[in-house]
């Protein structure tokens, strides 16, 4: 085989390589929750949250994400009474859930037949822990869901919060993944239906460290947490909430 025939044929190999679609992220594909350790109580979770929804009725705010979300049912109960009770606000935040299982809940209800001001959004932790996806599908994700929630919820408001920080230091490859989402999704705000904010800083030291003290693994904030997040995120829930 002559050598220009080999650069003609490796020429056209790659061309047409280029040509091939490009697989559709998981970050975007709709789907249950199904990790073992979550099979016992993911749906059943979905369904009290159903019935939760219709008990409140007049539903004003919503909180939606993952475990982070989830805990304002635990550690953050005192603070979710104090601040946001209020405000007939529904907690569905889900552990373990990556942006395809929020996208698999909106689909199947989670906010169907309310019409609440607003909706605080942090979703995407899980897609880099679990499968370290790439910062852009993540966001792909994370922008798919707030436009399914503009077709669902066309009055409401949606907050969204940039993914915490994770890791102890700016070096883990964890945080820094993190990081990426947070300097893409930031340009999701529109200073209208969506609006980003970012607490970070609160969680970290003057030089970007994070402590156990504050998250004991390095991921969850702590229970003393809940109210700090609380008390910097009200200004801005107290704002759009207008």
């Amino acid at each position: 085989m002559s050598n220009l025939f080999k650069i003609i044929l490796i020429g056209f190999i790659c061309t047409s390589c280029s040509l091939l679609p490009s697989p559709t992220p998981l970050s975007i594909q709709a789907d249950i929750q199904t990790a073992e350790w979550s099979k016992k109580w993911w749906m059943p979770r979905h369904e009290e949250k159903l019935a939760k929804k219709k008990e409140i009725g007049n539903v004003g705010l919503v909180f939606l994400g993952d475990s982070i979300t989830h805990a304002w049912d635990n550690k953050g109960k005192a603070e979710w009474q104090e601040y946001y009770s209020k405000h007939n606000a529904l907690n569905i935040g889900f552990s373990g859930d990556r942006t395809e299982n929020v996208l698999w809940r909106i689909d199947h209800g989670a906010v169907d037949d309310i019409d609440p001001k607003l909706l605080v959004l942090m979703i995407g932790t899980n897609n880099t822990g679990h499968r370290q996806d790439k910062p852009a599908d993540t966001a792909l994700g994370i922008k798919t869901i707030l436009s399914n929630l503009e077709d669902k919820l066309p009055n409401t408001k949606v907050l969204l919060l940039a993914i915490f920080p994770r890791g102890a230091t700016k070096a883990d490859p964890l945080r820094k993944i993190n990081d990426d989402i947070n300097n893409i999704i930031k340009n999701f705000d529109n200073g209208d239906s969506v609006h980003y904010l970012d607490i970070n800083h609160i969680f970290l030291d003057a030089s970007g460290d994070l402590s156990k003290t504050v998250m004991n693994d390095l991921l969850h904030p702590n229970r003393n947490q809940y109210k700090r997040w609380a008390e910097v995120m009200d200004p801005k829930i107290s704002a759009l909430m207008k």
